[in-house]
C-alpha cells in the first residue's frame, strides 16, 4: 500500500492569501445522497451568481472509469475509480486536492450489454469512528482508517455470501446505521447484509429471493421507528424486486413491496425518497414509473398514488417541503408531484434554452441529471457538464444561473456540496474530479461554522478555468 502518490494525481488549483470570511455555515458530505440521504445541504453563505462559464475551478484531479461519486469529511475528499485492471481508492485534501493516501488492488473487468465494468458505489465516511468504507465492483468490501489509509478489515462479498446476479458488478453504496455498516449484498440467503462497522463481524442477514440492486438503502423514521428500506432486485429471471423494509436491530423483513418492471434487462437503481407523512417514493424507469407508498405502524405499505411518467433510471429523486422534483428517463425530463395527492404539478425540457461552448450556443440537455437543495435554492446537474442554479416550486421553475462546466458524456454522479465547494465527477474525454469554488473568495470551510474559524479560506486566483 502506498501513503502518497507524488505525480500520480494532477493537480491545477492556486491559494490566495487569507480573506475576511462572511458568517456561514459548512457541512461535511459523508455518504452518498448527502448528510441526510435526501439531497439537501445545509451549508449557507454560498456564491451563485456564476457566469457560463461557471463557478471558478480551484483545482482537478485526474481519475479512472467509474460512476462513485466522491465524499468528504473533516477536511479530507475520498473516491474510488478503476485504473486498467485495478481498483483504486484515493483520499485528497478536500481543500486543495494533494494527495494523502491511496490503496490498490487488482479486479476482473468485463462488460453487459456493452457497458463495461466500473466502480458505482460511493465510498462512505463514518465521522464518529473516522472509517471510510467502499464496497468495488466486484464486490471487495474494506474498510480504512481516515486518517492514514489503513485497511481496518476488509472481505470479498461473492466469497463470504456467495455470488449476486448483478448486470455490471456491485454498485449499492454501503450504509452506516449506528455501530453497524449495511450492504445491499445481493447474495442468496443474504439480500441484505449487516456488519459491527470496527470489526466487519457479521450481525444479521436478510434471506430474501429479491436479490441486489444498484439502489442504496436508506434509513427512515416511520411512525417514530427508525427501519432500514432497500429497493432491491437483482439480474433473474422471470425479474423480481421491490422494496424491502427491514429491522435494523435484527434484520427482520416487515415487509416487502413487489415493484420491478417485467423486462429482463431493467434495474432498480433509484434509492427510496422518503417524505413527510410516513411516506416513501421508490421509481423505475423501465414502464413502471413511480409509485408513492405510506406505511402503517405495522411497517405495512399501501399504494397512494403511482405515476409512469416519474420514471427515474438511476437518478434519485428530491423531496422538498411537499413537492418530489425529479428527472426522468433518458430524456432529462423535470417534473415536479405534489406528494400527498400524486398531482402533475408541471415539466419541462428546457430544449429552448442554450449555453455557449466553443463559439457556439448548445442547448440544454439534461439527461440523466441530478437535483440538489442548498442555501434556498437547487443546483442541478446535467450528465454532459451543464450547471444550474434554479429556483423551483409547484407553480413552476426559474433559472437563475447556467453554465457549461464542459461537454463530455456519462456525467452521472450526483454533484457534491461541502466546505464552500462544488465537487463534480467528469467521466470522459479525460476524466476528472473538478472542484470548483461557491465561496466567493470566503466563507465555509470543511464543515465548520465559518463565523468561528480564523478567517483563512482558500481562493481561486485564477478565477475562470479556459
Amino acid at each position: 500500500m502506498r501513503r502518497t502518490a507524488p505525480g500520480a494525481i494532477a493537480l491545477t488549483f492556486a491559494l490566495a492569501s487569507a480573506l475576511a470570511v462572511p458568517a456561514a455555515t459548512g457541512e461535511d458530505w459523508p455518504h452518498f445522497l448527502g448528510p441526510r440521504y435526501d439531497l439537501h445541504s445545509a451549508e449557507t453563505g454560498l456564491d451563485f451568481e456564476f457566469d457560463e462559464t461557471g463557478p471558478p475551478l480551484l483545482w482537478e484531479a485526474e481519475r479512472g472509469r467509474g460512476h462513485a461519486g466522491p465524499v468528504v469529511a473533516g477536511g479530507k475528499l475520498v473516491f474510488i475509480h478503476q485504473v486498467e485492471d485495478k481498483e483504486q481508492v484515493r483520499c485528497l485534501d478536500a481543500a486543495t486536492g494533494e494527495a494523502l493516501w491511496e490503496h490498490s488492488y487488482p479486479v476482473e473487468v468485463s462488460q453487459s450489454f456493452g457497458i463495461v465494468d466500473a466502480p458505482r458505489s460511493s465510498p462512505t465516511i463514518d465521522p464518529a469512528s473516522r472509517l471510510v468504507y467502499t464496497l468495488g465492483n466486484d464486490g471487495d468490501l474494506h474498510c480504512f482508517r481516515l486518517d492514514d489509509g489503513e485497511i481496518v478489515w476488509r472481505l470479498s462479498l461473492p466469497e463470504t455470501f456467495g455470488p449476486a446476479p448483478f448486470f455490471f458488478g456491485y454498485g449499492s453504496s454501503p450504509l452506516v446505521h449506528g455501530e453497524k455498516l449495511v450492504v445491499n449484498a445481493g447474495s442468496e440467503g443474504a439480500c441484505v447484509v449487516a456488519f459491527a462497522k470496527e470489526s466487519g463481524e457479521i450481525l444479521w442477514q436478510t434471506d430474501h429471493e429479491w436479490h441486489g440492486s444498484y439502489a442504496s438503502p436508506i434509513v427512515a423514521k416511520l411512525h417514530g421507528e427508525e427501519r432500514i428500506l432497500a429497493f432491491v432486485g437483482g439480474m433473474v429471471k422471470p425479474p423480481t424486486g421491490g422494496l424491502l423494509c427491514i429491522d435494523p436491530e435484527s434484520g427482520r423483513v416487515d415487509s416487502a413491496f413487489p415493484w420491478r418492471s417485467d423486462q429482463f434487462a431493467s434495474v432498480n437503481a433509484a434509492s427510496p425518497v422518503v417524505c413527510a407523512g410516513n411516506r416513501v417514493l421508490i421509481t423505475e424507469d423501465y414502464g413502471l414509473g413511480a409509485v408513492m407508498l405510506e406505511y402503517g405502524p405495522d411497517f405495512q405499505p399501501r399504494t397512494a398514488w403511482t405515476s409512469r411518467e416519474l420514471g427515474c433510471q438511476f437518478q434519485t429523486p428530491l423531496h422538498h417541503e411537499g413537492t418530489v422534483y425529479g428527472i426522468g428517463g433518458n430524456g432529462g425530463l423535470l417534473v415536479a408531484y405534489d406528494v400527498r395527492s400524486g398531482r402533475h404539478y408541471w415539466n419541462e425540457l428546457f430544449y429552448q434554452t442554450t449555453v455557449p461552448w466553443e463559439g457556439r450556443d448548445v442547448p440544454i440537455s439534461l439527461g440523466h441529471g441530478h437535483l440538489v437543495y442548498v442555501d434556498g435554492g437547487f443546483l442541478c446537474l446535467g450528465e454532459n457538464g451543464l450547471l444550474m442554479r434554479l429556483e423551483l416550486s409547484p407553480t413552476g421553475y426559474r433559472i437563475l444561473a447556467k453554465a457549461r462546466l464542459f461537454y463530455a458524456p456519462e456525467t452521472w454522479a450526483p454533484p457534491v456540496v461541502s466546505g464552500g465547494r462544488l465537487y463534480v465527477n467528469k467521466n470522459e474525454f479525460g476524466s476528472k474530479l473538478l472542484c470548483y469554488d461557491l465561496s466567493g473568495g470566503g466563507g465555509p470551510k470543511d464543515g465548520e461554522d465559518a463565523s468561528d474559524s480564523e478567517g483563512i479560506a482558500a481562493a481561486a486566483t485564477d478565477r475562470r478555468r479556459r
